[in-house]
């Protein structure tokens, strides 16, 4: 296929529907709005979720479960992904970011133990779970929390 054979398929470009030129066109005189009402008007019409004021859906539907303000957003980075460093590397939050296994700290980092671990590394976060810790130490690695 080349740049000239390119075309769109059938029934996916319409003509554009021109209104208010004439009542031979069949789109004249209320220019297939219809006669009076809040949907002829210009700049007429109802918001998104309008229901002609029944109760819309959204109000409808009961609230469910809370959001906790306290949360903390760790970046999660697992065992398996430290083993691109190589021996004896300080990995620490600035390098997780350069090397593109995070995008940014939020409030912290942890490590987690999905994955095998070869290399002895020095690991600086902020939380690291049992498992993690366990495969890390058990290459003579350790771990220092920030």
């Amino acid at each position: 296929m080349k740049l000239h054979d390119l075309q769109s398929p059938d029934g996916a470009v319409h003509r554009r529907k021109r209104v208010g030129r004439g009542i031979g066109s069949g789109h004249g005189k209320t220019s297939t709005r219809g006669h009076k009402g809040q949907k002829a008007r210009s700049g007429g019409g109802v918001r998104p979720g309008f229901e002609g004021g029944q109760m819309p859906l959204q109000r409808r539907i009961p609230k469910r479960g809370f959001t906790n303000i306290f949360k903390k957003n760790y970046s999660i980075v697992n065992v398996k992904d430290l083993e691109r460093f190589d021996d004896d590397t300080v990995v620490t939050p600035a390098l997780l970011i350069q090397s593109g296994l995070i995008k940014s700290i939020q409030d912290g980092v942890k490590i987690l133990g999905d994955g095998e671990l070869t290399k002895r590394l020095v690991v600086k976060a902020h939380k690291v779970s049992q498992t993690a810790e366990s495969k890390i130490a058990a290459r003579g690695g350790r771990i220092e929390v920030i």
